[in-house]
């Protein structure tokens, strides 16, 4: 390794040695009664690193013959990973202590996990792409089923655990298959290979599709979408609202430079894949969502409808479709994140409680919460004039761009099917018939998220055009 490949890794090589550390600190200096100040540290050192990234590093470098690559594309991911999964652990900590749930382990595992994401979205090989899926995942099978005492926990750890290794196999096969094809694991080594072929070998369309089935796991795409609602159900949910924001991003971002790195050359053959992905997820999340009653399991399906809509613009194939799907990935995780620190706060008698039932008349008892929920829950459905309207504007425009005009209609469909059940919280919270009063016990990081959430929504409109002009610069790195 040279002084130049230190360099561009130092970031993760950071993250590493300091879950080494932390996972020592812990073992020896008293276990559980270290988790609050390893939350606040991890914490603090993800947003600095984040800080780092979008300030101090510029230009783009590789790393370990082209296996690892920092460009603005990556950058822009990795500030999106660090920032939401510190916003997680900083706003779940109360709510774990209550319920005998922050160990040690838990900011340990969210580094290790990170540090997976983050090598996820600078690979530049087959194998390096897999080592950083491999760690992400294996971390978060085990805080699925964190709480060891719950047999959902353990259900939902236990199916995570399984379909996981289902879909690494899946994708190990593709990536063999490519290999076998193309003569070479890195990116750019497959590129070269495609574009001297006066045909494509169907060996390699077949490691192609495999390869994106395993990655269409990671983002919960139907119809690979089969473990989400039983995990999201089953695991804490500090831990579903984890699973819902920093993976997405990382798996979606992944998606994106295989697609255009890798097979950049052939766009004709992915992007009917990712269409057919994005139409069955777009439609099964929204009719799914419909007959839920668990506001967990109602966001999972959520998730499966979003990363739907998130692959509108990457089946684009163009430099506008990886913009808008930045874009709208930044975008949903901010509602995610302000979305579950309503859910984390949502109790009764010390329990917590997750019907959407429970949040009949929750407007008279806290107005100004209400308020804040219905700002996100009108931003996840895409209504104007509220953020995630743009998100979905960039999608569908993007796609139209592209002479997709029938997958943005199958998308303005979805999206108008979809905005029932985030209508019906509504209703419920603002009409619903009179009941057992739900205690709502919100903290101040939870309030602050909350707020801070569903301010973003209305006043980050005005500053649009800047996220667009920093997504626009990382999708030009990504598409050449």
């Amino acid at each position: 390794m040279t002084a130049a490949d230190f360099d561009t890794v130092l970031p993760e090589v950071l993250l590493a040695l300091y879950a080494m550390g932390a996972l020592m600190y812990g073992a020896f200096a008293g276990k559980d009664r270290a988790a609050p100040l390893l939350v606040w540290v991890t914490s603090g050192l993800f947003a600095i690193l984040a800080l780092w990234i979008a300030t101090g590093r510029g230009g783009a470098t590789a790393a370990f013959g082209g296996m690892f690559v920092d460009d603005a594309f990556a950058r822009f991911a990795k500030v999106a990973i660090l920032l939401s999964a510190a916003a997680v652990m900083v706003m779940s900590q109360d709510y774990m202590r209550r319920r005998d749930l922050l160990r040690f382990e838990f900011p340990v595992l969210v580094t290790l996990s990170v540090v997976g994401m983050m090598v996820m979205v600078s690979a530049g090989d087959l194998i390096a792409l897999y080592m950083g899926l491999e760690l992400q995942s294996l971390s978060l099978y085990v805080m699925a089923s964190l709480r060891r005492d719950s047999p959902r926990s353990t259900e939902a750890g236990m199916k995570f655990f399984v379909l996981g290794a289902l879909s690494s196999g899946i994708l190990l096969y593709g990536a063999s298959l490519t290999y076998g094809y193309a003569g070479t694991t890195q990116f750019a080594g497959i590129l070269a290979s495609l574009q001297g072929e006066g045909e494509v070998p169907l060996g390699l369309l077949f490691g192609l599709v495999f390869i994106l089935a395993g990655l269409a796991f990671k983002l919960s795409a139907a119809p690979f979408h089969m473990w989400t609602p039983d995990v999201y159900e089953g695991a804490p949910t500090p831990i579903t609202a984890f699973f819902a924001t920093a993976p997405k991003v990382a798996a979606m971002a992944l998606t994106a430079r295989l697609v255009q790195d890798a097979f950049g050359a052939i766009p004709g053959d992915w992007t009917q894949v990712l269409a057919a992905l994005a139409v069955a997820s777009m439609f099964l999340g929204s009719v799914a969502a419909i007959g839920q009653r668990d506001i967990k399991r109602l966001m999972a399906y959520s998730s499966i409808a979003h990363m739907g809509y998130a692959l509108v613009g990457l089946a684009a194939g163009t430099a506008a479709g990886v913009e808008a799907t930045l874009i709208y990935m930044a975008i949903y995780v901010v509602m995610s994140i302000g979305t579950f620190a309503f859910i984390l706060s949502m109790e009764r008698d010390g329990q917590p409680v997750t019907t959407i039932d429970a949040l009949n008349q929750f407007s008279r008892r806290s107005p100004v919460r209400a308020l804040a929920m219905l700002v996100l829950l009108f931003s996840l459905a895409g209504v104007p004039p509220f953020l995630g309207f743009f998100g979905k504007f960039y999608v569908l425009r993007a796609a139209v761009d592209a002479g997709l005009a029938w997958l943005a209609i199958l998308g303005a469909i979805a999206s108008v099917i979809g905005a029932f059940y985030y209508l019906r919280i509504v209703f419920f919270m603002y009409f619903g018939r009179e009941g057992e009063a739900l205690e709502s016990r919100m903290v101040p990081a939870q309030w602050a998220t909350l707020m801070g959430s569903a301010a973003v929504m209305v006043l980050g409109i005005a500053n649009l055009f800047g996220i667009e002009g920093v997504a626009a610069v990382a999708a030009e790195t990504l598409v050449r």
